[in-house]
């Protein structure tokens, strides 16, 4: 009889090292090396590309997954970027391009925007993910894995070694 060793699916809080490349091989982003990235399978935690490309990987497993805009941070639309006023951002705000701010969607909802540039009278900002249109490519080691908290079930993330994080 053998053991087989636990496999990442749904339920199941991973722990990877990552380095994600753009197309061109240039280094996007990286976990720490010291510590790795944590997220709930299932829970919508991470891309759905990359959730789906380490679902059966164990403990250990090193995995390249290539994602495909659809699986990452969608396609570009081209009629996401838009000019505010500057009088609509509080008076004493810094406003920099490349920064990420949190705009009021029709309905009440925060959506993320990035700031593409900054003039005396308007703001360029953009609802596209700076990641939107471009294939990922993501190098993955499986640095652990253990069965999810129905604590951390109900609230669709990992709470980590620390137990309960207020949010």
């Amino acid at each position: 009889m053998s053991l087989s060793s636990p496999s990442i699916g749904p339920g199941k809080v991973v722990r990877i090292h990552y380095v994600l490349r753009s197309e061109t091989g240039e280094v996007l982003d990286s976990s720490d090396a010291s510590e790795p990235l944590e997220y709930l399978h299932g829970a919508q935690n991470i891309v759905p590309g990359l959730e789906q490309g380490l679902l059966g990987a164990s403990t250990g497993q090193k995995l390249r997954v290539k994602v495909p805009p659809e699986g990452g941070y969608g396609p570009r639309a081209p009629d996401a970027v838009h000019a505010f006023p500057r009088a609509a951002f509080p008076e004493g705000m810094e406003v920099e391009p490349g920064m990420s701010l949190q705009a009021e969607g029709e309905d009440g909802q925060s959506l993320p925007v990035w700031v593409l540039s900054v003039e005396a009278e308007r703001v360029m900002v953009d609802f596209n993910h700076p990641l939107a249109g471009q294939t990922l490519d993501f190098e993955v080691t499986v640095a652990g894995l253990r069965d999810a908290t129905s604590e951390e079930m109900a609230h669709g993330h990992p709470h980590g070694p620390g137990g309960h994080h207020h949010h």
